[in-house]
C-alpha cells in the first residue's frame, strides 16, 4: 500500500525536482544504491523502503537532499495514522493535499524535537491570503522570523540602516491576523515585514531602509531581505506573498521555496551553478541566475544562449535579427555588445535586453555577442518541434548552454537538444 499511495504525490516530487525520475521500492538495510541520484532508506511501521531520484546532467543539491528526507519522514509518519483498513483513499486525498506543505514546514522548522505547526500555520494563512485582492489588487505581505536575540535583531537593523517598530506586548498568529486590510495593504513584503519569532509570536514590523541604490533585478529577488535574513540567526527565513499571489520563501544561504500555481518549487542558485559551470565564469552566471528568476517572476520570456565556439560559427547559424537590420536597432545593440552580464545588470538594462524577444547570446567570459538573435533551426543536429521558444531553445542548446524562461513563469535548461531541468 505505501507504494500505491506513493504513486498519488510522485508528480509534486518530480515537479520539486526540475523534472527528476523518482521511485518507491520494498528495501532492505543492505542495499547499496549507485552515487548518482538520492537514495535513501526509510521504515512504514518496521518495513525498509528505498526511495530514489535520478536527474540526468544536473546534480542533485544538499537542499534538494535534505527536503527529501523530510518528505520521508513526514510520508511514513502520515501512513501510519491511516493503517486501518478501508482508509487508502482517505490517505491518499490527504497526503496530495498536504505532503508538501508538511514538508516545507518541516524543513523550515530544522530542529526535528519540536513542532512544525506554528510555521504550517502561517504557511496556511499565507496560501488564503493569496487568493485575496483588494479593491483588484491582490493582497500582499511579508514576515521576516528571526532566530536571534532582540538585541543582536536590533544591531543588525542599525548595521543595515532599517527601522523596527516593536510591538508591545506581542501578538499570537491566529486565523483573523488578516482582518484588518493594512496587514496585507501597508505591510507589503516589499518595504515593510512583520517580524516575528519562530513560534509565531509577532514582535513588531520592519522598514527596509532605501539608503542602498538597487537594480531592478535587485528589487524583484529581494537581495536586501536576503541580507537581513542571513543576519537573524541560524535557521532564519522570511515568508511573502508577491504581486503575482505566489508564496515565497527566502532562506540563508540564498534559496527559494516557491508556491506557484498551487505546487511548491525550489529554486537554488546551486542548481544554475552547476548547469553554468563549464559555460561562463562565475560572476556572470550569479548575475545572470537571479535575471531569470527575476523574468520568471515578473512574467517576461526570454531564451539565452552561452556561446562557446568561435564569431564565425555564431554567424553561420543566424536566420535573422527582430525587428531586421535598421539602423536604429544597429545603434541600440551596438551600444551594449562587448558588456558583461554585471555591467548591463548594474546598469539596469540587462533585465530589459533579455525581456525583448529572439534568442540573447553571451561570450563564455559573459560579453554579450548578441540580442534579438534568430537562429536557423535547420542547423540542429535533431528534428526539433515545439513552441517557438522551446524550438528556439532546443536547437541552440546544440551550441551552447540555454537557459529559457516562458511567459508565465517556468525556467528551463536546455543542453545537447534536451530539457534536463525545470523550474516552476
Amino acid at each position: 500500500m505505501p507504494i500505491t499511495v506513493f504513486d498519488a504525490i510522485r508528480g509534486n516530487i518530480q515537479s520539486f525536482l526540475g523534472g527528476a525520475e523518482v521511485d518507491l521500492v520494498p528495501g532492505d538495510e543492505e542495499f547499496i544504491g549507485p552515487e548518482a541520484g538520492i537514495h535513501e532508506m526509510f521504515f512504514i511501521e518496521e518495513r525498509p523502503y528505498l526511495f530514489t531520484a535520478r536527474r540526468c546532467c544536473i546534480p542533485f543539491t544538499e537542499a534538494e537532499d535534505s527536503f527529501c528526507r523530510e518528505l520521508l519522514t513526514a510520508f511514513a509518519a502520515m501512513f501510519t495514522g491511516f493503517t486501518l483498513e478501508g482508509y487508502a483513499a482517505h490517505f491518499r486525498t490527504a497526503i496530495l493535499a498536504s505532503i508538501m506543505d508538511i514538508t516545507v514546514a518541516r524543513w523550515l522548522r530544522g530542529d526535528h524535537s519540536k513542532g512544525f505547526w506554528p510555521i504550517q500555520q502561517l504557511i496556511q494563512l499565507l496560501k488564503n491570503l493569496s487568493y485575496q485582492r483588494y479593491e483588484g489588487k491582490p493582497a500582499t505581505t511579508g514576515f521576516i522570523v528571526h532566530r536571534t536575540t532582540q538585541q543582536n535583531l536590533r544591531s543588525v537593523m542599525r548595521q543595515r540602516h532599517h527601522t523596527l517598530f516593536p510591538l508591545q506586548p506581542p501578538q499570537a498568529l491566529s486565523t483573523s491576523f488578516f482582518a484588518n486590510p493594512l496587514t496585507y495593504r501597508y505591510v507589503d513584503g516589499s518595504n515593510l515585514f512583520f517580524l516575528a519569532n519562530v513560534e509565531m509570536q509577532v514582535t513588531g514590523v520592519i522598514r527596509v531602509g532605501s539608503n542602498v541604490v538597487k537594480s531592478n533585478v535587485e528589487q524583484l529577488t529581494q537581495r536586501e531581505l536576503f541580507s537581513v535574513v542571513s543576519r537573524a540567526g541560524s535557521g532564519a527565513f522570511a515568508v511573502t506573498v508577491n504581486e503575482a499571489s505566489e508564496i515565497e520563501v527566502l532562506t540563508s544561504p540564498a534559496k527559494l521555496i516557491v508556491r506557484r500555481k498551487g505546487g511548491w518549487a525550489i529554486f537554488d542558485p546551486d542548481i544554475f551553478r552547476s548547469f553554468l559551470a563549464d559555460a561562463i565564469e562565475p560572476t556572470s552566471a550569479d548575475d545572470l541566475l537571479w535575471t531569470v528568476y527575476a523574468l520568471s517572476k515578473s512574467r517576461h520570456g526570454t531564451v539565452v544562449m552561452i556561446h562557446s565556439g568561435s564569431a564565425k560559427q555564431l554567424a553561420s547559424l543566424k536566420k535573422g535579427s527582430v525587428g531586421g537590420d535598421d539602423p536604429v536597432g544597429r545603434l541600440l545593440i551596438n551600444g551594449v555588445k562587448g558588456r558583461t552580464i554585471t555591467e548591463l545588470k548594474q546598469a539596469g538594462g540587462l533585465l530589459r535586453l533579455l525581456s525583448a524577444d529572439g534568442i540573447t547570446v553571451f561570450s563564455r567570459s559573459g560579453k554579450l555577442i548578441e540580442t534579438g538573435f534568430i537562429i536557423d533551426t535547420s542547423h540542429a543536429m535533431e528534428v526539433v518541434t515545439g513552441g517557438g521558444r522551446t524550438t528556439a531553445a532546443s536547437a541552440a542548446s546544440f551550441f551552447g548552454k540555454v537557459i529559457k524562461v516562458s511567459q508565465d513563469g517556468p525556467i528551463e535548461l536546455y543542453d545537447n537538444g534536451r530539457l534536463v531541468y525545470r523550474f516552476g
